[in-house]
């Protein structure tokens, strides 16, 4: 960051370029600005999300607008209990040549793609689930002792209805870890619900021209990561994290009492990016502590372990972590 202006320039330029695709999200997905908030700062920051509610919500459409607003190269996974590894990162097949010869063609998978929506994640089996943790941790799939690098940018966005639905299995702790957020829908209002159907009823909408490039995308997501942070705020991200853990001092008593497994380093990692993310979407040039309070929730809940007494007491991880962050004031 040589010249502090020309880059600030430059960030006014991409904003307005992040804010037009807020708008376009907002539009496929009315009445949940907090939603598509949370979806713009993990693109941003160049991270995986997961979209947590029941059918219907439009988790499909959301990530499909996506895709179509940057043109993105898109694929879909619809996940089922029969869905195999193979299906997702592709596998070698035997081809016969012309003169009798045989070999082997790799056959890629859609997680070759730069958007990918694994839908209904977690009707696929753990195995299956398990497929994209290189992927996502590192961009790159080996298959057969062959590593293939993925085109960049790429995210993966996977969908999951409520887990006390029938059919569904639990995401493994490492596949939670690999999400920087998680993003829950809730019923849209009765005004919001409204405004779908008169969106949605009616005569099909023209397709829009895209508002960003994969070229502006991967600047942003370069400019966030050199975004400067004050020293007090990273200290304070490393104790709310060490918070969330029972065995640690910083501990308040709702962690001691109620967690069994605290956040991961990973997490520490992703409430950082994804507040420097959210500052520069409101015009900011560093994060605060406001940042840390709006993404506590959705970047640390999913990676804690409650005990069974938070379930009896009906607590939500999301509450916990924003106890541990408290704890850190």
């Amino acid at each position: 960051m040589t010249d502090p202006a020309a880059v600030e320039e430059e960030l006014r330029s991409l904003r307005a370029r992040l804010l037009d695709l807020r708008e376009r999200l907002g539009e496929e997905l009315i009445g949940q600005r907090e939603v598509v908030d949370l979806l713009t700062i993990t693109l941003m920051a160049g991270g995986h999300a997961l979209l947590e509610g029941a059918p219907g919500l439009g988790k499909t459409t959301l990530v499909h607008g996506l895709a179509s607003g940057l043109r993105l190269d898109f694929a879909r996974i619809q996940c089922t209990p029969d869905l195999m590894p193979s299906d997702v990162v592709g596998a070698r097949i035997l081809q016969l040549g012309e003169d009798g010869s045989r070999s082997f063609r790799f056959e890629p998978g859609p997680v070759f793609t730069q958007v990918l929506l694994a839908d209904e994640i977690n009707r696929a089996t753990p195995r299956t689930q398990s497929a994209l943790l290189e992927a996502m941790a590192e961009g790159q799939v080996t298959v057969n002792g062959e590593t293939r690098a993925l085109a960049q940018p790429f995210m993966v966005v996977a969908t999951q209805n409520p887990i006390e639905m029938e059919g569904t299995y639990p995401l493994p702790e490492a596949q939670l870890d690999r999400f920087m957020i998680k993003i829950g829908l809730e019923l849209p209002s009765r005004e919001a619900l409204a405004a779908i159907l008169r969106a949605t009823t009616g005569a099909g909408r023209e397709a829009s021209e895209a508002v960003m490039t994969s070229t502006e995308l991967l600047r942003i997501q370069e400019l966030v990561r050199l975004v400067p942070v004050d020293d007090a705020l990273v200290d304070r991200v490393a104790r709310t994290v060490r918070a969330t853990h029972p065995q640690c001092e910083e501990a308040p008593e709702a962690v001691r009492s109620l967690v069994r497994h605290g956040a991961s380093p990973r997490g520490a990692q992703a409430l950082l990016i994804a507040a420097k993310a959210r500052a520069l979407l409101s015009g900011r040039l560093a994060p605060g502590p406001e940042d840390l309070a709006a993404l506590v929730g959705p970047t640390l809940g999913h990676r804690v372990v409650l005990g069974y007494e938070a379930e009896a007491r009906g607590t939500s991880a999301a509450e916990v972590v924003r106890q541990a962050l408290d704890a850190t004031a």
